[in-house]
């Protein structure tokens, strides 16, 4: 079982990782497609939020997220 301090720590890395790759997308815009309406809400998680379960998700022993999640 990943203890929290363990879990504090992928979070940061991954923070960090994430602020660092959005600065440099910023300066380094992608191919849009500006004919198609695009929504634009606020996310409930943030992405490293996102990945931070997902790498907790894949230390685990669980075969599926659902069984991951509902545990």
């Amino acid at each position: 079982m990943t203890t929290d301090h363990k879990v504090t720590e992928i979070f940061c890395a991954i923070d960090e990782f994430c602020k660092k790759f959005d600065a440099e997308i910023e300066n380094q815009p992608l191919l849009t497609n500006e004919c198609k309406a695009r929504r634009h809400r606020n996310a409930q998680l943030s992405d490293s939020e996102i990945m931070t379960i997902l790498v907790i998700f894949h230390l685990s022993s669980c075969r599926d997220f659902k069984h991951y999640y509902v545990n």
